[in-house]
């Protein structure tokens, strides 16, 4: 991302306090925990909202003396978890079917929407192959790093955009590197083995990565829906609801989306959320 699509997005973030009063997302000037010292909550999450929530549980922790017990990981587990009999407090899941089927089995009470992913094209510092969009992986010559048997949606996700974008094929042959995680694959673009790969933007935002490669726009045309939403929702085992409740507020207000933001999600709570909750139809129904 450059500095204006930057500075852009920081603005469309800020715009959006104006939007909030008619979407019900909520703005920075709510307090939270006013009666939740030396309390704790249970919040499970899918494991790559981890480099958001830990700041954030952090921050709740701080203003309300609550202790966050957090568990980020693979959605897909985490979930069938809860299909059977494990039971948490807050859950954020990936994939709105699977808060939808919760809440039908009367596991979650309510959801609401959390944020959105991005997938891009990552290159090399300084983008040596001269890559310009996603059909350049399928030219003769282009080094491609492909992770097509990553735990879902990884994996599949990219797979998916490759096949819409109609490259899929000659990327497949222009693989240097077939991976299983898509997070371990990263190092080989950095480093220059490979040319290009698909990843969510997240991915460039973490230690070790931020600002180590040149990232390019993926039409969203060729995004896979199920895994670009994010809700976060009220279990019925929550020990106390107006706790649970309070902490969804928190992570859905301003500053708790601030972190989702910072760590290369799209918040539910800016215009460009606004937009994602009405195209995939983020409600609780």
């Amino acid at each position: 991302m450059n500095r204006k699509d930057d500075i852009v997005s920081r603005r469309s973030f800020l715009k959006a306090s104006s939007l909030a009063a008619t979407s019900g997302l909520l703005l920075s000037t709510d307090t939270f925990g006013s009666n939740f010292k030396g309390e704790y909550l249970q919040v499970w999450s899918c494991g790559g909202l981890a480099e958001a929530f830990i700041p954030a549980n952090k921050a709740y922790e701080e203003e309300t003396g609550c202790r966050i017990d957090y568990t980020g990981a693979f959605a897909g587990a985490l979930g069938k978890s809860l299909l059977g009999d494990a039971k948490t407090e807050v859950f954020a899941p990936r994939v709105l079917k699977l808060a939808q089927k919760l809440k039908a089995q009367g596991k979650m009470l309510h959801f609401a929407p959390l944020c959105f992913t991005k997938y891009v094209l990552v290159t090399p510092k300084g983008n040596p192959a001269k890559i310009k969009s996603i059909q350049d992986l399928s030219k003769p010559g282009i080094r491609t790093v492909l992770s097509p048997n990553a735990s879902p949606p990884g994996g599949e996700a990219s797979t998916i955009i490759l096949k819409k974008a109609g490259v899929l094929e000659q990327a497949q042959k222009n693989a240097v590197v077939v991976g299983d995680c898509v997070q371990r694959v990263v190092p080989d673009i950095i480093e220059g083995t490979g040319d290009a790969a698909v990843v969510e933007l997240r991915l460039t935002k973490k230690a070790g990565f931020k600002d180590k490669m040149d990232v390019f726009d993926i039409p969203e045309e060729f995004f896979p829906p199920a895994p670009v939403t994010f809700v976060i929702g009220l279990m019925k085992w929550a020990h106390r609801n107006d706790l649970a409740e309070d902490f969804i507020k928190f992570i859905r207000s301003e500053r708790g989306q601030a972190f989702f933001e910072m760590a290369g999600f799209i918040p539910a709570l800016s215009v460009e959320g606004e937009r994602l909750i009405h195209k995939y139809g983020v409600k609780d129904a």
